[in-house]
């Protein structure tokens, strides 16, 4: 199994970003994405930047995949959206149907990312057709539905023109909204919300009248309060999952790829807690529950 640095999906600061990128450079990660792929009012870190990032990162090795907004709303993001697109040196991850749209235009390869709506067959072959190398299933999907879909892949004779990667790690990208929830809560207008979320580099959290932490508030983009953790259900992914996708929380996840890879055969448990991690969408039950055994 190969192992993915998905792209950081809070607005850290640029320098930040940099260290990161460093760190995730002599990390064991073999696929790396990097990118804005929630607000566009995120500009810190320029297209420029962000293509020194990902040579620098190629030169070391690492598979890099560029990711584009998964909710686009104005000319302008489509506009910047083709310079990603057309960018000649790296394949891109489309997070919305218009990026597919753009990708098959130009006849370019594209991973399909976890914010498509791609829930039957039928849908994954319509993808294939339009240039999908890589598919990245919604992060609510369970073991057994992903597991159907690949059987009826199979059966029509397009399961090895793909590859399958699950989101297995990190605070969970639920939804996205027009409204920009962190500038609310410092009530601000969306058009004038300064970028208020850099303050934040692990988001606002969310907890219930009874204290639990049920979201957690990313700008525009609704988060699981729990941290979803799939490194004790590694076993049951061998020969059907191809890479198992790591959302950065801190430099601290690139520490987690080394617990993963010893634990692909659940020799090697990885220490979870109930209040803190979660996978009840992989085990078919609430998104919330940890089931351990």
């Amino acid at each position: 199994m190969q192992y993915a640095i998905g792209p950081v999906l809070w607005y850290w600061p640029t320098e930040q970003l940099a260290r990161f990128y460093q760190q995730v450079a002599s990390s064991s990660a073999d696929i790396v994405y990097l990118g804005e792929a929630v607000c566009s009012k995120r500009r810190a870190t320029s297209y420029q930047r962000w293509m020194e990032l990902a040579r620098e990162l190629a030169a070391s090795g690492k598979q890099v995949v560029l990711s584009t907004l998964a909710l686009l709303q104005s000319p302008s993001e489509l506009k910047e959206l083709k310079r990603y697109v057309d960018n000649g040196e790296f394949v891109i991850e489309a997070n919305d149907v218009g990026t597919v749209n753009m990708a098959a235009e130009r006849k370019l390869p594209f991973v399909a990312g976890p914010t498509l709506n791609v829930y039957n067959v039928e849908t994954l072959q319509l993808l294939v057709r339009e240039g999908m190398t890589r598919w990245c299933m919604p992060v609510e999907m369970s073991r057994d539905w992903l597991l159907q879909l690949l059987q009826q892949s199979e059966e029509r004779n397009i399961r090895s023109r793909f590859e399958v990667e699950v989101l297995g790690y990190g605070h969970l990208p639920l939804a996205l909204s027009a409204r920009c929830f962190t500038a609310r809560a410092e009530h601000r207008a969306k058009d004038e919300c300064q970028t208020c979320c850099i303050n934040y580099p692990n988001g606002r959290r969310v907890t219930s009248q009874e204290g639990q932490q049920v979201f957690v508030l990313n700008g525009i983009q609704t988060m699981s309060g729990y941290c979803y953790n799939l490194g004790n259900d590694l076993a049951g992914m061998r020969g059907w999952v191809d890479i198992l996708r790591l959302s950065p929380q801190s430099a601290a996840t690139l520490q987690e790829i080394a617990r993963f890879r010893a634990n692909e055969e659940g020799l090697s448990p990885l220490m979870v807690a109930k209040g803190n991690d979660c996978n009840g969408y992989w085990r078919k039950v609430a998104g919330m529950t940890l089931i351990s055994s």
